[in-house]
């Protein structure tokens, strides 16, 4: 086959009720047939924001028609833009559509990332006869866990600048059409300087129902829906892979990062896909797991190198990404025997070793669920407590504990990954709990999970769970963490607070994949904020649409016999023990 590539430009396809998207088509030369690569994207169909997980080029090369689409009312596509809601619907007419395509083998198969990912994973749910497989790399599994909320509270440093950055811009094009280029420019200039202005006071405008920033740019209608939904589980069902994975009748290859905004979505669609799919296919899905932030797919993430080998453009010297989906779609759509079923399903890159591990199964069946406490002093031990007071911290929301690096998707002075915890440890309103050294390489591969049994003085507030793997130097890198919002603690229904009772709450760090080496201690922090990340408590109780004042928390973490508060660590066994 020759190196050969055509594109044809803003090839319609027309949706069942009459609306146009368009697309580019990628074409290898000669006569085909081939099978279809699909990508549906709201970011630009003549933009690059496919590549890091497949380049059309290289996949028109290997055999493929390319289709790059923008996806309902964005660019190129008409009909309106409704973030996430016509996606099923769409998605099959777009994959019946390419299967059609001139010079198609009728195999489609869809790839691509972030929202691209969940564009999949609707088609998908929807059953196209034509779908094969599917590639979604760094996508959610549950709106209400890392896309708008989190344990209750709201996903504010994401949605803000997800909104501005990567939204607002087309639809500002959009609303000035017909009108003189100086409005064009004039609503241009005003979106940029909303992103501009979240390194500034931008996050921190009150009432959330009127963020200001995403008002002024014309974009709160999708905010406000979320804040007047907290309560109902149901609104947000549609735009989760929660809600109808059941119904995957294709295998995944899924692709994701521990430091992705969607770290605990990719390990939960691949666990369930791969364990309850509706088809023996789709429960041959494999998962692949990097050292990756959500926009960094290279070997330095934050702080760390991680090491050559850790980067996606050339994951364990073997292949990179755009390799692998190569081999993925030749293996389903082309029915080629290149011996990637027989691989392991799950490829993990452990930090700390620094190096990739294929595994039988996630979680890993051999990890073993251990309780490290928290103890009087800021010790974390593997020993249960006694009789022990509790650590007090003021939580003050008009200076709220801040954001340093995680699994961050924001405005830039927020980088994502791990970074130095040190200047947040310092802080008045953040306890550490710490182990000694420890003498020997300990592994921490699986879901966490924190029980953490805290009084406050405030009707409702928040807390922070993070753990923390200490180097010898004090570098304090943030491996994961999570947050819970008292008032939802059993559920997405209010439930207040009584003041300076002792209540239990359960906190999802999501997982890791890190070696605790030998002299490195295991640490975790709690605090009551992580700002602008997730938005503050307000601690008073009243609706986060409409609030605006404020008071401190008197907060206390309680560690004692009959209140052990701990962490969960899956700790993995040496060969030798």
């Amino acid at each position: 086959m020759s190196d050969q590539i055509s594109v044809e430009f803003d090839v319609p396809a027309a949706m069942r009720d009459g609306v146009e998207l368009r697309a580019n088509i990628f074409r290898p030369a000669g006569g085909g047939p081939y099978p279809v690569a699909l990508v549906r994207t709201p970011y630009g169909k003549d933009f690059s924001s496919v590549l890091p997980v497949g380049d059309a080029l290289r996949l028109a090369r290997a055999g493929y028609i390319v289709v790059v689409q923008d996806v309902r009312g964005r660019f190129r596509s008409g009909g309106a833009w409704a973030v996430f809601e016509n996606e099923a619907s769409d998605g099959y007419d777009s994959v019946e559509w390419a299967a059609r395509l001139p010079g198609s083998t009728g195999a489609v198969g869809m790839y691509g990332l972030s929202y691209l990912g969940f564009t999949q994973w609707m088609a998908a749910q929807s059953a196209p006869p034509s779908l094969r497989a599917i590639v979604p790399a760094l996508t959610w599994w549950d709106a209400r866990d890392g896309t708008v909320g989190r344990g209750g509270a709201l996903e504010l440093g994401l949605q803000a600048y997800w909104q501005l950055n990567a939204l607002a811009l087309d639809v500002a094009v959009r609303r000035t059409a017909g009108q003189p280029p100086a409005e064009l420019m004039r609503a241009l200039a005003g979106v940029v300087n909303e992103i501009d202005g979240l390194r500034g006071e931008g996050y921190g405008a009150l009432p959330l129902g009127e963020f200001a920033p995403l008002a002024r740019a014309g974009m709160l209608g999708d905010l406000q829906a979320a804040l007047a939904n907290a309560e109902n589980p149901g609104y947000f069902a549609p735009y989760s892979i929660r809600a109808g994975y059941a119904r995957g009748q294709v295998p995944a290859l899924v692709v994701g990062g521990w430091y992705d905004i969607f770290t605990g979505g990719s390990l939960q669609s691949f666990a369930a896909l791969r364990g309850a799919g509706s088809t023996p296919a789709a429960r041959q899905s494999k998962l692949v797991m990097g050292p990756w932030s959500h926009v960094n797919y290279s070997n330095a993430v934050g702080d760390l190198d991680f090491g050559f080998r850790a980067q996606m453009a050339l994951m364990n010297l073997q292949s990179d990404l755009t390799g692998l989906t190569v081999r993925w779609f030749d293996h389903w759509l082309k029915g080629i025997d290149n011996g990637i079923a027989a691989e392991p399903p799950v490829r993990l890159f452990v930090m700390g070793a620094n190096s990739w591990r294929d595994e039988a199964e996630w979680p890993l069946a051999r990890a073993e669920a251990t309780p490290f406490y928290l103890r009087a002093g800021g010790v974390l031990s593997a020993e249960p407590p006694d009789d022990e007071l509790p650590d007090p911290f003021v939580y003050d929301p008009a200076d709220p504990t801040p954001t340093l690096g995680g699994n961050l998707l924001m405005h830039a002075l927020y980088g994502p990954g791990p970074r130095d915890q040190r200047p947040v440890e310092a802080r008045a309103d953040v306890l550490s709990y710490t182990t000694p050294p420890l003498d020997r390489d300990t592994e921490v591969t699986g879901p966490l999970v924190a029980k953490l049994w805290a009084a406050s003085d405030a009707p409702d507030t928040d807390f922070v769970v993070r753990l923390v793997d200490v180097h010898p130097d004090g570098f304090a890198q943030n491996l994961a963490d999570g947050i819970v919002r008292a008032r939802y603690r059993n559920g997405p229904h209010a439930e207040p607070l009584e003041p300076g009772q002792p209540t239990e709450l359960t906190i999802d760090l999501w997982a890791t994949a890190n070696v605790f080496k030998a002299g490195h201690c295991i640490r975790v922090d709690i605090a009551s904020a992580s700002f602008p990340r997730w938005d503050r408590n307000l601690n008073t109780g009243e609706d986060p649409a409409s609030a605006t004042a404020m008071r401190p928390a008197q907060q206390h973490i309680l560690h004692d016999a009959a209140h052990p508060s701990h962490i969960l660590l899956p700790i993995v066994p040496r060969s030798d023990d």
